[in-house]
Parts: structure tokens; sequence; C-alpha cells
């Protein structure tokens, strides 16, 4: 196992989780305003936003957990595997029509966690 690269994807998830709640969270919520979805749809996609937050954050906490407790590895392959279908999601919507996703720092984000995270497990 190798502690600094499982500690550099615990690092990108936490800062992500920070930029995407506190700034990403502000200028959701002002586009949101702005729309004309109902209220009820705002909320959902608000509980949306934030899941994604929490998502970043558990697979921080976890990394970090594993890099001091290496006997837990396993535990990194769930994270490895929803990181690399996340950045995917985001190259095969941008490649399918959603362009505004390729401005967006979820692919990189996402890739980058999973691919040092699978190194510091190999």
């Amino acid at each position: 196992m190798q502690f600094w690269s499982i500690i550099g994807a615990a690092l990108i998830s936490l800062a992500g989780c920070m930029i995407h709640g506190f700034i990403g969270g502000r200028i959701y919520m002002r586009n949101i305003r702005q729309s004309d979805l109902s209220p009820l749809t705002m909320s959902l996609s608000l509980v949306s936003w934030h899941m994604f937050t929490i998502f970043l954050l558990v697979c921080a906490v976890t990394l970090l957990y594993i890099a001091n407790n290496p006997g837990f590895e396993v535990a990194a392959y769930p994270f490895i595997a929803a990181n690399f279908m996340g950045a995917g999601l985001f190259i095969g919507l941008g490649l399918a029509g959603h362009a505004d996703l390729a401005r967006m720092p979820g692919a990189y984000l996402m890739g980058a966690t999973a691919i040092l995270a699978l190194i510091g497990v190999a």
C-alpha cells in the first residue's frame, strides 16, 4: 500500500467537498433561485447537490482511515469504483450533448481521486 497516494486521494476528495459544499453550493443556489423551477424541484435539486458533497466527505474520511489502517484497504474499492463511474458519467454526458459539464471539475476531481486511491491500494 502506498500511503501518500491514498493521502493525496483523500485530500483531493476533501478539498472537493469543501469547494463543492461551500463555494459551489452558493453559486448553485443562486442559479436555482433565478430559475422557474417549482419549490419542490428546487429542494430536491439541493438535496442532490449536497448528497454529492456528502459522498466526497465520506470518501475522504474513509481514505484517511485506510491510509492509517492498511488492513482495511479493501474498503477503498467501492469508493474507487464510484469515483471512476462518476468521472465516466461526467465525460459521457458531456459527449452526449451536455457540453457545459466539460467546464466543471467533477470528472477531473473524481478521476484523480480514483486513480490515486487505486495506485495506493494496488
